[in-house]
């Protein structure tokens, strides 16, 4: 049964967060524009929040470089960031065919710092009960990278020595806690101020990195999930066991032309030749994965990490607080 089609005559005004240059966080305005206008397979969703992470940045500076191909090389083509959002389905285009007015939601859209966000069937799911919009909303990206890095790419088995190194940022609260529930034995590093929350998700172990430096430790691990990028690949792999996998995800520095894609690119062209060098992985949100993550939220086995909410009309200061590195869990906008 086809769904609402929202034309251009029944589009409205909302409050959304526009930037018309590459910048700092005060490139951002809060504005009335029009709401968007839904393709046939997409919905409209009425956002009740949205979450904001490191990739965010990338796109809001223009840096690196190279995230401008594709996205604008003057200027962003996507005036409003944020990817990221929970929220309640308004209309749905011709070709929907699982979703319906009303219902609740939790995904990907385009550009989700706004009232409204228009976004594919497919990077969509029901939001997992007994989570708020606010928690639902930290889950897509960090979560899906996170089960993405531990659960296929590093394939972990029970019983197997896994490290998080930035244990307590977004995707890697959501990793130890994915890693937990395949039945790994878990290290996170972290910083001082942070050992108890890497403790309490679930860690076996919490190494606080400005007391020792894992790599120079006696246990190796199976995988390592690399979030920070503040040690060189080589010293990594040494960390591992004579089959273990490095894998690097992100991370900083880099440089304004590529950024931590550098370091990303040269793990995946050394990958085929050296054998603990694990191909880098893309995280791009699907509802198969949501699904998968919800049954892991509705278990009782993942929970969200939120460091602080901001309303819509503070995106800037969202945006900074996450530029600075330390945030513990995810930051929330809510609309």
């Amino acid at each position: 049964m086809p769904g609402t089609i929202v034309q251009d005559t029944m589009r409205g005004i909302m409050k959304a967060i526009v930037q018309d240059t590459y910048g700092s966080p005060d490139a951002l305005e809060l504005r009335d524009i029009d709401e968007p206008e839904i393709k046939d397979d997409e919905v409209l969703v009425r956002v009740r929040a949205a979450a904001v992470h490191p990739g965010d940045l990338f796109f809001m500076e223009g840096v690196p470089y190279v995230f401008r191909i594709g996205f604008g090389l003057r200027g962003p083509r996507r005036k409003v960031p944020g990817f990221d959002v929970a929220g309640v389905v308004e209309a749905v285009g011709s070709k929907v065919q699982e979703l319906r007015p009303g219902d609740e939601v939790f995904g990907n859209g385009k550009g989700t710092c706004a009232e409204y966000t228009a976004a594919p069937e497919g990077e969509l799911a029901p939001k997992p009960s007994g989570l708020t919009f606010e928690q639902a909303a930290a889950v897509p990206t960090s979560a899906v990278a996170a089960l993405r890095g531990i659960r296929d790419a590093g394939k972990v088995q029970p019983g197997q020595k896994v490290l998080i190194n930035g244990a307590s940022g977004g995707v890697g609260t959501y990793a130890v806690q994915i890693a937990k529930a395949l039945g790994a034995e878990v290290t996170g590093v972290c910083s001082t101020g942070n050992v108890d929350l890497v403790r309490s998700i679930g860690a076996d172990h919490v190494i606080d990195y400005t007391r020792e430096n894992f790599i120079q430790g006696e246990p190796r691990y199976d995988l390592i999930l690399d979030n920070v990028a503040n040690h060189p690949l080589s010293d990594l792999r040494r960390a591992l066991t004579p089959e273990g996998t490095l894998l690097p995800n992100s991370g900083s520095g880099g440089g304004r032309w590529f950024g931590p894609l550098g370091r990303v690119a040269l793990a995946f062209v050394s990958s085929p030749f050296i054998r603990k060098q694990g191909r880098p992985f893309v995280a791009t949100v699907k509802t198969k994965d949501l699904v998968d993550l919800t049954k892991l939220i509705e278990a009782g086995k993942l929970a969200p990490v939120i460091d602080r909410t901001y309303p819509l009309s503070e995106t800037p200061e969202a945006m900074r607080h996450v530029s600075l590195g330390h945030a513990r869990g995810k930051v929330v906008i809510i609309v």
